[in-house]
C-alpha cells in the first residue's frame, strides 16, 4: 500500500473479531515502534504484548470500556523518563514524544497488515501496575488495541484544511 493510501485508511478501531492475533504478527507491529527514531537515540521505551486473559482482565479495570474489554490483545507502551532526551534549554523532557512517535509507527504497521488498532491514553496507571508490574522509573504512556477489525472501512476522517495548518515562514 502507498504511504498515503495507508494513512488514510488507518482509524480508531472499537470493534474487533474475537480471534487473538498471532505473535509473528505482533512481533513485525512492535519491531515497527522499536524502528521509529527517537530523540538522541535514547530509545527510552518497552512494548509489552497482552495475549493471556489473565492479565488482560487485570488491564481492563483501568479503562472499562465495554469495546476496550472485547480487544482480543493490548499493547502497552512504556517510557522510561531517567532514561529519554531532556533538551538541555528548558528541561524539556521527550519520552512521551518519543513513545508518539513509536506507537503510531506500530498503528500504521498494522494498518498495513490488515490489523486494527486503537490508541488509548485515558487509563488508571496504578491499575496497569499492577496488572503488570515492572522496574523502577518505567511508565505506562499509552495502551494500544489491536485486532482483526470487524469492519472493513476507510475513515471519513474530519480533518482542518491545510490553509488553517500550515504557514512559511512565520505564523
Amino acid at each position: 500500500m502507498h504511504f498515503k493510501e495507508l494513512i488514510k485508511s488507518r482509524y480508531s478501531v472499537r470493534s474487533y473479531h474475537e480471534n487473538k492475533v498471532d505473535r509473528t504478527l505482533l512481533k513485525q507491529v512492535v519491531d515497527a515502534g522499536i524502528m521509529a527514531p527517537s530523540a538522541a537515540n535514547r530509545q527510552p521505551l518497552k512494548f509489552v504484548v497482552i495475549d493471556d486473559d489473565k492479565i488482560m482482565e487485570k488491564i481492563h479495570l483501568a479503562y472499562p470500556r465495554d469495546w476496550f474489554c472485547k480487544a482480543p490483545n493490548l499493547i502497552v507502551i512504556y517510557g522510561n523518563h531517567q532514561t529519554s532526551w531532556t533538551r538541555q534549554f528548558d528541561n524539556k523532557d521527550h519520552c512521551d514524544i518519543d513513545a508518539a512517535i513509536a506507537t503510531d509507527h506500530i498503528t500504521l504497521m498494522a494498518t498495513d497488515l490488515g490489523l486494527g488498532t486503537c490508541w488509548v491514553c485515558n487509563f488508571d496507571p496504578k491499575l496497569i501496575h499492577n496488572a503488570i508490574p515492572c522496574d523502577d522509573g518505567w511508565e505506562p504512556i499509552a495502551i494500544l488495541t489491536i485486532g482483526y477489525p470487524t469492519e472493513n472501512k476507510i475513515p471519513d476522517k474530519k480533518r482542518k484544511n491545510i490553509n488553517e495548518m500550515l504557514s512559511f515562514n512565520g505564523w
